[in-house]
């Protein structure tokens, strides 16, 4: 039987790319989204959309239209950048990178636990701008805080899953060219789909809880 994998904010980007990629490797491919796209039509043998991972209703949804379906990877991978700096803080903007960036990972999580047995495999898309340690620039309060938010709460999810034999990994996809960043970055999203499904396949139990770039670099914390 072949794996399944189900990646939120799957339409576009990164997460696009993601669902490619494992199409590509003969995976059973769920998407997850607000609005669907015929790019992911083309590879997901399952979309469910209208899904705000926000939105504790709609993650209701999306675990009740799963039913215990077996869940191999689960990837939040649905994010949000906003650019806010001192003296002109935007502090609902703020609010709504936590939401998103945060904790519907977390909500995401605990809804599908019952499709998450022995063996699956967690992988939270983070950033490297989530680092304390390597914050050398400042600026961009919300979505710094957010992503370091989410590094805590999935090394708190290692540490909680590991007695069921699930794993976890928090992991930078680089600098990818997707509308995020304006398609300025430096990778595409297929690199960054490619070293992301590398890291999870490599992931383990002994490994779990780490915090890693897409080409296998160790992050600080």
């Amino acid at each position: 039987m072949m794996p399944t994998v189900l990646i939120t904010g799957a339409n576009r980007g990164v997460g696009l790319a993601l669902a490619r990629h494992y199409h590509g490797e003969g995976w059973h491919v769920i998407g997850a989204c607000r609005t669907p796209s015929p790019q992911l039509d083309a590879v997901a043998e399952r979309v469910i959309d209208g899904i705000d991972v926000t939105s504790p209703a709609d993650v209701a949804r999306l675990a009740a239209a799963l039913d215990g379906r077996r869940l191999d990877v689960l990837i939040n991978n649905a994010g949000m950048l906003h650019d806010e700096a001192l003296g002109e803080l935007d502090f609902a903007a703020i609010r709504a990178q936590m939401e998103i960036n945060a904790y519907a990972p977390l909500r995401v999580v605990e809804a599908l636990l019952p499709c998450l047995g022995e063996g699956a495999r967690i992988a939270n898309i983070t950033s490297r701008m989530g680092s304390i340690a390597d914050n050398d620039s400042g600026g961009r309060y919300g979505y710094r805080a957010s992503k370091a938010a989410l590094n805590a709460f999935g090394k708190s999810l290692a540490v909680d899953l590991a007695p069921r034999g699930i794993a976890v990994a928090q992991l930078h996809p680089g600098y990818v060219k997707t509308r995020m960043v304006n398609f300025g970055g430096l990778i595409g999203p297929e690199e960054a789909a490619a070293g992301i499904a590398a890291r999870i396949e490599a992931l383990t139990l002994a490994t779990s809880g780490g915090f890693w770039h897409s080409n296998g670099e160790p992050l600080p914390w």
